[in-house]
């Protein structure tokens, strides 16, 4: 390159100001303040259309789920999908609407649920369910209608579920359970165990 050149463009180019900052003023900042209100307002309101947070309350899912857990629960699973037997599910149990429980689906609409000698049958298929505390003391039969699902808690004998007040309906499940996130030291995804 001509060194004539670069001298040339170095004496004439005109000088160029410093930037001044920008001092926001008392408008400015109110206005950053709303703006990041209303984003932090529209993300709450987007998280909870799509996942809601419970809290697992007393043992009936023991050895799986623990009292005193804080699950992250997937809102839309079974707006796009259906439930599958071995999934965890949260629900408005049909003598409790007001609360949420979370149980294990067992039987799906038109399955029949046989409970005898210790053990659960769906359909005349008699199921592993390695996931359970114990086997269930308890014997009886249903016939899941449509529109419905049968659930039961791991903890067979300790549990309020589908052996007490029936089957739930599909309108009152909220969602699958999806990832434990209190306390750390049980931080995962909940295993939806297919019996």
């Amino acid at each position: 390159m001509n060194p004539d050149i670069e001298q040339y463009s170095a004496e004439t180019a005109p000088p160029t100001a410093a930037p001044q900052p920008v001092k926001p003023g008392l408008k400015g900042l109110l206005k950053d303040v709303l703006e990041t209100l209303l984003v932090s307002l529209l993300l709450f309101v987007a998280i909870n259309q799509i996942s809601a947070r419970i809290r697992v309350d007393g043992f009936s899912m023991e050895p799986s789920m623990h009292s005193g857990e804080f699950v992250i629960v997937n809102k839309l699973a079974y707006k796009i999908g259906s439930p599958q037997p071995g999934d965890i599910i949260v629900f408005h149990p049909p003598r409790n609407p007001q609360e949420d429980y979370i149980k294990r689906v067992i039987g799906l609409p038109g399955d029949q649920v046989v409970i005898t000698d210790g053990g659960v049958q769906v359909n005349g298929q008699v199921l592993d369910e390695p996931y359970i505390l114990q086997p269930p003391r308890y014997s009886a039969s249903w016939d899941v209608p449509e529109g419905h699902l049968f659930v039961l808690g791991d903890n067979r004998n300790n549990s309020s579920d589908s052996h007490n007040w029936g089957p739930v309906p599909l309108k009152d499940v909220i969602g699958k359970a999806l990832f434990v996130y209190w306390p750390p030291e049980n931080w995962g995804l909940v295993a939806h165990t297919s019996p």
